[in-house]
């Protein structure tokens, strides 16, 4: 599950995580905060950057990321769950070499891409009862003493749910799912009629992301993939669901 970082501020999400929680399934949960990360950024008269959904990131930059989503981000949403009978564990992507990347694209500076999720952890701290909650950072491929990367959260969580095998990958967003030019939400999507919304403009920026992410994760193995708001975490017909066929009208 990938939580956005709008998604967090809404009072009813840790009712929501808990719930799901008990339901005795293990659980992954992935977080953004980029709004968070934006706002430290203009405090210290830096102007975010961002290309098709991502953001640009310099060296600079790279610890700002650290610092909100490993940090303040990531904390705060553990110590709530925990409170709500929760045992969520927080790590960040870099820890025990969880998210490897590759920069695929030099123009967004530090950022990865083509990610390989190495989960070991995550199958131990199931067995201990825990629930990981990780930060969207990843350790660089190709840099032998293994320097950070910012990637962005739906293609971690999507990294993370192929590699599992997860049954669902499910991208909570502060919107109740992939909406057609008429601001209706579409029930049903596939990966032809998501291309043609994202190349419409339809869908941009981060919905953008959130559909190619979703598309990688049903290529990687990922048996169903929801995009939803806070609903969509305890209603399983909530969202958006999205697959690599055509959809039958």
């Amino acid at each position: 599950m990938k939580i956005g970082g709008r998604a967090q501020g809404d009072p009813q999400l840790i009712a929501q995580l808990a719930a799901a929680s008990g339901r005795g399934e293990s659980l992954v949960i992935v977080h953004g905060g980029g709004d968070e990360v934006s706002a430290l950024q203009r405090r210290l008269g830096v102007e975010p950057q961002f290309r098709g959904g991502r953001r640009v990131t310099s060296v600079e930059d790279l610890e700002i990321v650290r610092m909100i989503l490993s940090g303040a981000t990531n904390k705060r949403l553990v110590a709530q769950l925990l409170s709500a009978g929760v045992r969520a564990v927080g790590l960040s992507g870099e820890d025990a070499g969880l998210l490897k990347a590759h920069v695929t694209d030099p123009e967004l500076g530090r950022v990865g891409g083509a990610m390989t999720a190495h989960t070991e952890l995550l199958t131990h701290l199931w067995s201990g009862g825990f629930i990981p909650v990780i930060s969207p950072l990843g350790r660089d491929a190709d840099d032998p003493e293994g320097g950070g990367l910012n990637v962005n959260g739906d293609d971690a969580a999507a990294a993370i749910a192929a590699a599992l095998g997860a049954d669902e990958l499910l991208l909570v967003a502060d919107v109740a799912g992939v909406l057609d030019d008429a601001g209706a939400v579409i029930a049903e999507l596939d990966a032809p009629a998501a291309r043609s919304l994202v190349a419409s403009g339809v869908a941009k920026g981060g919905m953008a992301a959130k559909l190619e992410a979703g598309t990688l994760a049903l290529r990687g193995g990922v048996r169903r993939v929801r995009i939803g708001d806070l609903r969509a975490i305890t209603d399983a017909a909530a969202g958006t669901r999205l697959s690599l066929s055509p959809v039958s009208a």
